[in-house]
């Protein structure tokens, strides 16, 4: 399939990014969000990277100004729906939400475009069946910040037909993403093994093993992960990886991926990571120090 146009449901952190590539791609994208705001913050945010982009020399004015012609703001789904090739799912992640989107997807959007959720742990299926068509849902869950990081993990589920695998994988490649394949199980690959590993670095910080700062650097340096998994975790937010835990949790019967109290304190105060300000670290200044 020639992608030329998509469409982007919902203008946060990660519809944000998606847009933004997806504009770079030469692809005239579509992102809709009902508030106002939400989309006046998402388009500033891809405007302010392009032009960090300008003064590094990674790319000229005309580049940016190129890529902004791609980018259209709405607050009417259908505006979003209309004409497309592809539609990504950004919204937050909760299971009822992303079925009513999907619902009003199938009905709007053409027969022939392929519907991708961006979910990072929910079920496929699940969101699928919400659709008369499910054979053109598929997720593709791509990893915060969208810009820089690589890869693109393409969830397939029982019912989704090879040629929409065939386009998903197309796409992540147009995008300059590296693409895996998946099964729909709970936490797919990448959520399942990356928030056990935050769980247990916050149950570390939270005994006192060591600070915030040396644990990240203990990954970082010692088994070479770009980022530590508490950092990584503020990045992401704090409520984000709680629900994940809750879900596999629930999933799998077993209480063993059930989050630590201090993230459930840490979620339950509002410190949710850097788009809060404060998290495990303190980011009030927009830069991460120690709480």
């Amino acid at each position: 399939m020639i992608i030329s146009r998509v469409g982007i449901i919902g203008a946060g952190a990660m519809g944000s990014g998606i847009s933004q590539i997806c504009a770079q791609a030469g692809w005239m994208t579509v992102i809709y969000d009902p508030y106002p705001e939400s989309l006046e913050r998402c388009k500033k945010s891809i405007l302010d990277f392009w032009k960090r982009g300008v003064d590094k020399g990674k790319n000229t004015s005309d580049d940016v100004r190129s890529w902004e012609e791609n980018l259209v703001l709405s607050g009417d789904i259908d505006d979003a729906s209309r004409e497309v090739d592809l539609i990504i799912e950004a919204v937050p992640e909760n299971i009822d939400l992303k079925k009513s989107v999907f619902r009003d997807l199938d009905k709007l959007a053409p027969s022939e475009s392929v519907l991708a959720t961006n979910t990072s742990a929910l079920s496929i299926t699940e969101i699928a069946s919400a659709t008369d068509n499910p054979q053109r849902v598929i997720g593709m869950h791509f990893f915060n910040p969208v810009p820089l990081m690589p890869l693109l993990e393409i969830v397939r589920h029982d019912t989704v037909s090879d040629d929409v695998i065939s386009t998903a994988r197309q796409v992540g490649e147009a995008l300059g993403k590296t693409s895996i394949l998946v099964d729909d199980t709970p936490g797919f690959a990448t959520s399942r093994l990356g928030v056990v590993l935050g769980n247990e670095a916050i149950r570390m910080l939270a005994e006192g093993v060591a600070s915030a700062s040396d644990i990240d650097t203990a990954m970082r340096l010692g088994y070479r992960h770009p980022m530590g998994p508490l950092e990584l975790s503020d990045l992401v937010g704090l409520d984000v990886r709680r629900d994940i835990l809750n879900n596999l949790a629930e999933a799998f019967d077993d209480d063993s991926y059930r989050p630590h109290q201090m993230l459930e304190d840490l979620v339950r105060a509002g410190d949710l990571g850097k788009k809060t300000g404060a998290g495990i670290y303190d980011w009030s200044s927009g830069e991460k120090s120690e709480r």
